[in-house]
């Protein structure tokens, strides 16, 4: 086969020094097989690379050439490719009829409206996927890889019910594919997002059943409601729950879960904080979430804040003690925003520390969400033209914090499109963005690094 018809990805970078530059690879070369394995994206990169011994083939100009690599067995030989899938991102072919990217302002930057479906993107970064974009080659490959665990968006286990709510006919038949990853060993993440008067109730009931019988390839289930903007013009009647619905929802989840816990030794199926802020109820303690395996899908946050606060609070003195080096007995001013969901608990959080620490006063600020609409609440959502006009001409004092999670992982835009320094030149304040945990929240807070020694 000539170099033009083989499968060949373009490698953009060599590292210096590493196991491919001394190997003879430059970036510009264009890698073909692996172990004479295709290599068509990072799976199959990463996979065959982790023998110890790996000859490369590789395309330089029209001629191929071989390199030998001896190595550890998982170590990297120092390849950089355009994309980290080597490849593009595969979009999502559903139209689900709470889909949040469909709910988005118009305006905003134009990768906000990319709707990603790559179980590629569930092994590598976590993402949920809806298995509507694979084929059965697609999942043996999944199990011959042992990718492992899959986060899957099921939100039904009726077939007719997930094509009418994905809007996509395939959606039902590669259901099948739970049972086929599960047989095989691949551990499952799945989720389900809640929509009043649609996969609740019976149907919640239904999914949850059917999910349980998949254990123990299943390891966890998030139950989570759809997020309503206020941009849904043409788009499916959906409704919020109201406060009564979301404390029978937990009462009819946690009477599940505690029978799964009886027969399996595990829940396995928990609520998202929301629905416990919304009826007025503290979210349980840690030993219900059994390791926050659902943690990145708001289930759990509050109270791994709330535990991890309290553990620094107990070392407060080495705070205090790094605070007087700094800033000796000056009084420190500081404003803090958060969503209206966390309000009443951040507001919680900070009086136990202003108790311990009498130089220390913070304002919290509650940021009613006029971007995306009230209904949302969460402090992930929050904008920087909503804080910069709900703030605006306000005494911030000494800095504003802002959570990192308002920002993409750059730390450098709001959804908005707003950047804190912008943010900060409107306010007139410095801007500080906070990493999540409690050693975070209280270092930031004294203007102090909590791992410096």
């Amino acid at each position: 086969m000539s170099p033009a018809e083989r499968i060949m990805v373009r490698i953009t970078g060599v590292a210096h020094r590493s196991l491919a530059e001394r190997a003879g690879l430059r970036a510009g070369d264009f890698l073909i097989s692996i172990n004479a394995h295709d290599i068509n994206d990072v799976l199959d990169y990463r996979f065959y690379l982790t023998e110890k011994r790996v000859v490369l083939l590789f395309c330089r100009g029209e001629k191929e050439h071989r390199a030998e690599i001896v190595k550890e067995e998982y170590e990297d030989i120092g390849l950089e490719f355009e994309t980290p899938l080597m490849d593009q991102k595969l979009s999502c072919k559903n139209k689900c009829i709470f889909c949040f990217i469909d709910q988005l302002p118009k305006g905003m930057r134009e990768t906000l409206y990319f709707k990603d479906d790559d179980a590629r993107l569930s092994f590598l970064h976590g993402n949920y996927i809806t298995l509507t974009n694979l084929k059965d080659e697609d999942i043996d490959r999944i199990i011959k890889m042992r990718i492992s665990p899959i986060n899957i968006s099921v939100h039904t286990t009726n077939p007719d019910l997930r094509c009418k709510m994905m809007k996509n006919k395939r959606a039902g038949e590669v259901l099948s594919y739970l049972n086929k990853l599960s047989r095989a060993g691949i551990s499952l993440n799945c989720q389900i997002v809640l929509c009043r008067g649609v996969n609740d109730g019976v149907e919640l009931e239904r999914t949850m059943h059917d999910l349980a019988g998949l254990y123990p390839a299943l390891e966890s289930v998030s139950i989570v409601p759809a997020g309503l903007t206020a941009h849904r013009e043409g788009l499916y009647p959906l409704e919020p729950f109201t406060p009564e619905e979301c404390a029978l929802i937990i009462k009819m989840v946690d009477l599940f879960a505690e029978g799964c816990r009886r027969v399996y030794g595990r829940r396995l199926f928990y609520c998202a904080d929301e629905f416990f802020v919304k009826c007025g109820r503290t979210p349980p303690d840690a030993d219900y979430y059994e390791g926050y395996p659902q943690l990145e899908n708001g289930v759990g946050l509050i109270t791994d804040l709330r535990d991890d606060f309290e553990v620094e609070l107990e070392s407060i003195e080495k705070y205090l003690e790094k605070y007087r080096l700094k800033h000796g007995d000056a009084v420190r001013r500081v404003s803090l925003v958060t969503g209206d969901a966390a309000f009443d608990f951040i507001c919680t959080l900070i009086e136990k520390l202003e108790e311990r620490c009498y130089n220390i006063k913070v304002k919290v600020y509650k940021i009613k969400n006029n971007f995306f609409g009230e209904s949302i609440t969460v402090a992930g959502l929050i904008t920087g033209v909503d804080i910069a006009a709900q703030l605006s001409g306000t005494e911030l004092c000494d800095e504003l914090l802002v959570p990192a999670v308002s920002l993409r992982a750059d730390r450098d835009l709001f959804l908005c499109g707003m950047t804190p320094e912008e943010l900060s030149g409107a306010l007139d304040v410095p801007v500080r963005i906070v990493e999540k945990g409690g050693a975070s929240l209280i270092g930031a807070i004294l203007d102090i690094d909590p791992l410096d020694d």
